[in-house]
């Protein structure tokens, strides 16, 4: 009894350590207003959830896109710049992570090992919004240059 109560509360102190390390773990929704979409349209909504693992991240998106079809993304990569799979992007199929500090990464996007995207992540530092600055090309080869603000419900 005394191993199944020690267990439970290594999972719950373990689970709030990798969230006090990683500020982006937590659910986000987009704030179309703040954000800017080139060339362009913004989703109708987009909610993306955080999750530690590992020495990384499991990272689930949902949302509509600008015609009202759903859309989701998903991943687990750790920070480690290795190339790891993404299920439901219409522009990559493997993304990479690197962590510049507590509050800033990167991400590559990749299609059939090519860089597509790259995108820079900020926290602000109340902790209650992100920013993901992405430039690239989008999956019908245009030009992308996407900042997009994400906040905690």
């Amino acid at each position: 009894m005394k191993s199944i109560f020690l267990l439970a509360v290594l999972a719950v102190t373990s689970g709030a350590w990798a969230a006090a390390e990683n500020p982006m773990v937590g659910t986000w929704k987009v704030n179309l207003e703040k954000s800017k979409f080139s060339p362009g349209p913004a989703p109708q909504s987009l909610t993306v959830k955080i999750e530690a693992a590992g020495e990384g991240v499991h990272v689930t998106s949902e949302g509509m896109d600008a015609e009202g079809k759903p859309i989701a993304t998903e991943y687990t990569a750790n920070y480690d710049g290795k190339d790891y799979p993404i299920k439901g992007s219409l522009t990559a199929d493997t993304v990479s992570l690197k962590r510049i500090d507590k509050r800033h990464a990167t991400r590559t996007d990749k299609k059939d090992g090519k860089v597509v995207q790259t995108t820079k992540r900020s926290i602000a530092k109340d902790g209650k919004s992100f920013t993901m600055d992405t430039t690239g090309k989008n999956a019908k080869g245009q030009a992308v240059h996407n900042v997009t603000v994400f906040e905690k419900p």
